[in-house]
Formats: structure tokens, C-alpha cells, sequence
């Protein structure tokens, strides 16, 4: 990448004049259209992207011009990720879409920001673990959770944001009893809308209902979220708990995993199609060979809109994981992939294996996972950054894959600077539209010795913001 860039220095090649001039002595590649151009570039690594500005002076203004780049961060970021980004307070510094493209490629580090205070007679939400926070419609939504005394919670609390990412929050409580209580459930963002599937409550049942929730805000930013179940039918995954799940598309939520009935762990994948109006669904199951182990409190993220990431998680064994496996939807063969790597090759790389954690997608197409907690319980404060456009196709033979330059590129540690949250584990976090902002919300955190008897607990309260920090 920094060897693509110098090239802006670099001088026009002496051939380049004379096939502009005269595109019958020139090469063919001299009369194709430039928007079919930029299509076959769409198609190149940024590399060869960059090498093709040497070509001619017509080619040099193609390759850095502003409307190549945006469509470069389409391709690489996701859509929704550019359009939430034109419409910030970024874009209106008009950035050239290159140099943005350049800054995120360089990230190394995140500021933390203290979203939580106690001034006033505000109500928050109590403090607790293994909740869902989503953010939807302008807003961050809060439901459920596991809380002190090993107890469910069944209420849904919204926070109104806007375009005001880094402002302190004044939470609603809007609904309680619907859904009904219960923790280690999963909700997933599908278009406007929330889709919760699964969970346990504190009878110990395991769930496999989904609900549908909807956010509505008023002018006078009076929110309401109604919640309504999802009638599917009579085919549906076996109830459970602590799984992982994420939407794709807004139209598909993939689930994998999580502790069913008699406390096993499952290694089960479950597709579920939405109709249109998100009025009913249809399950079905993705069986595949190999597939993910068996595990509970593991992630699974939706990067690009089509690839799958599952990492970590804890085992059938109780122990605690670090593979990586991908899925592409697109396929017409659906299969799960392992990404084969070894620890020792990654600086710092034995803090890797974790359960409990939270792994986001982010700007640049990219997966931050931060805290968690290893086999031993001790909970985490680290950030990772997983980028799995370093690997070309998961078709690739894993002998090809396991090599120490794409290692190299595929996980990076995070520097966090400003504020120091405690380590946590089974907290939650959820991206704005355009994954430069990050929420994270409760867990289990390490608290003072507790008398015999006593669960050992501490849940925690606390909301902060994580912000990449780009070097504009």
C-alpha cells in the first residue's frame, strides 16, 4: 500500500502522449470507455489499481480521480458504510476519498470516551451481562440481560443519537414484559427494523421464539418502539442460549451455536428468510462438512455484506477458543472455511483466545473485537483488529493461507488512548451506519471479594464510546 501511494510522485511513462493522441497506434485498452474502465479496475487490488496510473496521463487522472476512490470505498467498505459517511460531519471537511482511503488503511488506534454520569435524577439502565444493544433509526436500543443475583431483566430502553456521536445519552425506558425476560439472546438490524431471536431466563428455559422490533421517533424526540413476535414456520432451530448471530443483507439472520437443553453446546448453522415486510420467516439449516466445533459465547459478524466471521468462543470441552472460520453466502455451495494461523506468529498473540467478547464490524471493512475473558476468567480490555481482505478467497488452499506475511496483515492490536474502561466480558457493542463510532454496554467486570455463597458476580453499568482515530 505506502509503495502504491509514492507512485504520486512518480512521472508520466514518455509512450503515454503519443496513445492519447492517437488511439489507432496506441493499444486497444486506449478506446474503451472510462466507465467500463473503472468497472474492470473495480476488479483489481489497490496495488495494481495504482501500478495502472503509470500507464499514460489519461490513466494517472483516472486512478486518482475522487469519483474512482469513492467507488474504490464502496467496494471495500460497503455502501451503507460510504453513504453514512457522505452524510457526516467528516465528509464536509472534503476529504479527497483517496486520502481517506489512505488514513483508515493506517489505523492503529482508538480513543475511549466516558458516555456515562450520574448528575441529576437521570434514570439508567441497571447494570448487566449477556443484553443486546443494537443501534437502529438514529437511536441505540438496550434489551434484556442477566443481572445481579443471576436474575433476567425483560425491559428495552432507546437512546436518541442523531449525527451527535459523541454527546452524553439521556435513556428512555419504553416497554418491559414484551419480550419476555431473558439473557444470551441475540438481535440483529434488519433495515429500520430489530429481529431477537433465542435466549434463557432465569428458570433456566431455553427460548427459540423471534420477535420483531420497530423504532419510532417523533419530531420532539419522543421515541416508541413496539415489539411483535415473527410467526415462522413449524421447522425452527432447537431452543438455546449464548449463540451467536448476525443479519446479512437485511433480508437473512445466520445463527450458529450456544447452549440448548441439559446445558450442551451446539455446532448447529441455521439460515432464517425474511419476507419483504418482515411479516413471517422460513428457518432452514446449512449443513456442511467441516463445519465449526460446538461452542456458546463466540461471535459472528457479517463483513461486506456476504462474508461471514466466527471467532472464538468456549468449547465442549469448557475450553476457550481462537479459530476463525468464514462463511460466504453468495456461494452456491455454502461452506465453512477455517483460516488456519499459529499464536506464536502473532506479536502478543497468546491474549487472543477469548469468550464473552465482542467483535464488530468497522470502517474499512474490518472486525474490531475487544474484551472477553480467557479459560482462566481473567477479563480483557485489549482491541483487536481481524482484516479478513487479506485473505483473497476462501477457496484458497489453507497451505497457501497459513504463510507469516498474511498473518501479518490479518490481525493487529489496537492502541487504546483517552479513557480506561474495565476489562469485561459478555458486554455488548454495536457500530453507527458507518463503523467509525463504537458503543459498548455492560458485562461482567472484576469486582472486590465477596463472602462465601456468593456468586462472585459484578455486572457493570457503564456506556462508553470507542472512536477510530484517523490522522486527518
Amino acid at each position: 500500500m505506502n509503495a502504491g501511494y509514492s507512485m504520486a510522485g512518480t512521472s508520466n511513462a514518455g509512450g503515454g502522449g503519443g496513445a492519447g493522441n492517437n488511439n489507432s497506434n496506441g493499444s486497444p485498452i486506449t478506446n474503451i470507455a472510462q466507465d467500463h474502465l473503472i468497472a474492470i479496475l473495480l476488479l483489481l487490488p489497490i496495488d495494481s489499481i495504482l501500478s495502472f496510473a503509470m500507464a499514460c496521463k489519461r490513466f494517472r487522472a483516472l486512478v486518482f480521480s475522487d469519483s474512482l476512490w469513492e467507488s474504490i470505498c464502496r467496494r471495500d467498505w460497503g455502501p451503507k458504510s460510504v453513504d453514512a459517511l457522505k452524510s457526516s460531519n467528516l465528509h464536509s471537511q472534503q476529504l479527497p476519498w483517496m486520502r481517506l482511503y489512505k488514513q483508515v488503511s493506517r489505523l492503529e488506534s482508538v480513543s475511549c470516551i466516558n458516555l456515562t454520569y450520574t448528575v441529576g435524577e437521570l434514570v439508567l439502565p441497571r447494570p448487566r451481562a449477556s443484553h443486546s444493544l443494537n443501534f437502529v433509526s438514529d437511536c441505540l436500543v438496550l434489551f434484556g440481560g442477566g443481572c445481579e443475583g443471576g436474575r433476567h431483566l425483560d425491559d428495552t430502553w432507546v437512546s436518541y443519537i442523531g449525527k451527535d456521536f459523541q454527546k452524553m445519552l439521556q435513556w428512555q425506558k419504553v416497554n418491559s414484559g414484551i419480550p419476555s425476560g431473558r439473557f444470551g439472546h441475540t438481535c440483529v438490524v434488519m433495515g429500520d427494523c430489530l429481529v431477537l431471536f433465542g435466549g434463557i431466563n432465569d428458570h433456566g428455559d431455553r427460548q427459540n421464539d423471534i420477535w420483531v422490533g420497530q423504532v419510532t421517533c417523533q419530531e420532539t424526540l419522543d421515541i416508541t418502539l413496539s415489539w411483535r413476535p415473527l410467526d415462522v414456520q413449524s421447522v425452527a432451530p432447537a431452543p438455546r442460549g449464548a449463540h451467536a448471530a448476525c443479519s446479512i443483507d437485511d433480508r437473512l439472520m445466520l445463527i450458529h451455536g450456544g447452549i440448548g437443553l441439559n446445558g450442551l453446546r451446539l455446532g448447529d448453522t441455521w439460515v432464517l428468510e425474511l419476507s419483504e415486510n418482515l411479516c413471517y420467516g422460513v428457518w432452514r439449516e446449512i449443513l456442511t462438512y467441516p463445519s465449526p466445533p460446538a461452542r456458546s459465547g463466540h461471535t459472528l459478524t457479517c463483513i461486506g455484506g456476504t462474508r461471514i466471521v466466527l471467532f472464538g468462543g468456549r468449547g465442549l470441552g469448557y475450553e476457550v477458543l481462537n479459530d476463525v472460520w468464514i462463511l460466504d453466502m453468495p456461494e452456491s455451495c455454502l461452506k465453512w472455511v477455517q483460516i488456519p494461523y499459529e499464536l506464536p506468529n502473532i506479536p502478543e498473540g497468546v491474549s487472543l483466545p477469548r469468550v464473552g467478547h465482542s467483535a464488530t464490524p468497522i470502517l474499512g471493512g474490518r472486525l474490531l473485537i475487544y474484551g472477553g475473558e480467557d479459560s482462566y476468567r481473567h477479563r480483557k480490555d485489549d482491541f483487536w483488529v481481524l482484516d479478513i481482505s487479506a485473505i483473497p478467497s476462501i477457496n484458497v488452499q489453507p497451505t497457501t493461507l497459513n504463510s507469516r506475511g498474511l498473518l501479518a496483515k490479518m490481525w493487529k492490536r489496537f492502541r487504546a488512548i483517552g479513557y480506561k474502561p474495565n476489562c469485561r466480558s459478555f458486554h455488548r457493542a454495536c457500530a453507527d451506519p458507518s463503523g467509525r463510532y463504537l458503543y459498548v454496554f455492560g458485562g461482567m467486570i472484576d469486582g472486590l471479594l465477596r463472602p462465601v455463597g456468593s456468586s462472585g458476580l459484578t455486572f457493570d453499568g457503564e456506556l462508553f464510546l470507542v472512536e477510530l482515530v484517523l490522522q486527518l
